[in-house]
């Protein structure tokens, strides 16, 4: 099997060589080759023990060295290229954990060999090895083949494998995600039946591997695998609640069904790295992904069969704050994925009767440094199959986005203030600071929002005026 590899590794292997131990590329980079794809950050695992091969790491890592894991037998160091380019590398003694049933966190026990080692980890196409500076593939349990056929599968007995480390099950269906694969029955039938183990994963750790899936190229085969797996109903229940059952006369949508295409679509206006959205943006796809969790909460049948969801743009938004949260999410995405909820169906007021400049710069204003994000949202959001109204709702769009274009080209979205500060305020009124000052200031911001900028002599005028009647 011919291999294009970095000739960091196959120095750092002849270093290890020369001292007598065995050193192996390993996990990623490896399966990374077989897929010829190129990755600078390099696994290796050894027979030395770390106090053994500090002293090589150090002298190969003259640019960085570091052992934050070094109780689990791994060190780190980092060499950077004439061009720039950073390769960073983890070496870690060969292991053959054994796991606490409550935690997942390994106590770590030394392997004496490369293959003890690689029965060890989470799937086959993970557990191939490299021997380097030989170039000897190490290929124990048919890695190769399994990556060839797009499958995910254990090195050892699934249920044996995830009751070790229950976080793998959530990087199987990460995988499917990032990979495209698919997840082998017997393993995919032991997800489900120990979902109940994920329980004692960390919620950052959940979060994480959420993450990766999200951002991934294939953000939805990710998001259906955990779904059919079952593991969404412990770490994102609202996923799973949005298979609502089609009633009876099939006059409502299948909202996960809906979510997915709406996924689907977000992704696909996503930007490239000049644009105001770069792809991919973890915001826009969490608020694809959480738009509709309000519907089940909010559906009600009404007569006739029809179905309502009424407000479920406002409790959704309070269950994304809740979920969002509870998985550790930092709290600008928590807002902001939150708000976007919130705002999603600000548009389509739109459609039906267009603006007024007041409304717009509202819509504008209201959205902040999510105007972009937003629009993408509710178009994303437009999944109907009437070609007529999806015609009309995007010419709709259009006419919006460039309304806005014109009026910002006349005055500064980003910084819509009132035409009188609180200090101007305060001298015309003759004013002390307090809760008057407030009111008056919130009055003359609105008066900004409905008529655009004025004359100076126009505002003092409209706040003597509001003065005159709160009096």
């Amino acid at each position: 099997m011919n291999f294009e590899v970095w000739p960091e590794a196959i120095e750092l292997g002849r270093m290890f060589a020369a001292e007598g131990y065995e050193l192996a590329l390993v996990g990623g980079p490896v399966r990374d080759l077989l897929l010829h794809r190129r990755s600078h950050d390099l696994d290796f695992c050894t027979s030395a023990r770390p106090e053994q091969f500090e002293p090589i790491l150090r002298r190969f890592g003259h640019d960085g060295f570091w052992d934050m894991g070094r109780k689990f037998g791994t060190l780190g160091a980092m060499r950077r290229r004439p061009d720039g380019t950073e390769v960073q590398v983890e070496v870690t003694t060969y292991r053959s954990d054994t796991y606490d049933p409550d935690s997942r966190k390994p106590e770590v026990a030394y392997g004496d060999t490369l293959e003890g080692d690689l029965s060890r980890r989470d799937f086959t196409v993970n557990a191939m090895a490299l021997r380097v500076p030989e170039l000897e593939f190490v290929d124990p349990f048919g890695g190769a083949n399994d990556l060839a056929k797009g499958v995910l599968r254990t090195p050892v007995d699934p249920r044996q494998s995830f009751d070790d480390d229950p976080l793998r099950m959530m990087r199987a269906v990460r995988f499917v995600a990032q990979l495209g694969f698919s997840i082998e029955p017997e393993t995919a039938e032991a997800i489900s039946a120990m979902t109940d183990r994920i329980s004692i994963v960390s919620a950052e750790r959940v979060r994480d591997e959420l993450t990766k899936l999200l951002l991934s190229d294939r953000p939805r085969a990710g998001i259906e695998a955990l779904v059919a797996s079952g593991l969404a109903d412990v770490v994102f229940p609202e996923i799973p609640a949005l298979e609502l059952q089609i009633d009876e006369h099939h006059r409502h949508k299948d909202v996960f069904e809906h979510t997915m295409i709406v996924l689907d679509r977000a992704v696909a206006l996503e930007t490239d790295d000049d644009g105001p959205v770069p792809r991919p943006d973890l915001t826009l796809r969490l608020a694809a992904l959480m738009h509709d969790i309000g519907k089940p909460k909010t559906r009600k049948f009404e007569s006739g069969g029809k179905v309502s969801f009424h407000h479920h743009d406002a409790v959704g938004a309070k269950l994304t704050r809740k979920r969002l949260k509870a998985l550790r999410f930092d709290h600008h995405i928590v807002e902001d994925v939150s708000e976007l909820v919130n705002l999603h169906l600000r548009f389509h007021g739109y459609v039906d009767e267009p603006w007024t400049d007041s409304a717009v710069r509202r819509y504008v204003k209201d959205a902040g440094h999510l105007y972009e994000r937003l629009n993408r949202l509710t178009r994303a959001d437009a999944t109907t199959q009437n070609r007529r109204k999806a015609r009309i709702f995007a010419t709709a769009m259009d006419e919006m986005e460039a309304r806005v274009r014109e009026l910002k080209e006349k005055e500064d979205f980003d910084a819509i203030r009132p035409d009188l500060d609180g200090n101007e305020i305060m001298t015309i009124l003759g004013l002390e600071p307090g809760p008057m000052v407030g009111r008056a200031y919130r009055h003359m911001l609105e008066y900004r929002l409905d008529n655009g900028p004025v004359d100076h002599d126009v505002a003092v005028a409209e706040l003597k005026r509001w003065a005159a009647e709160e009096a």
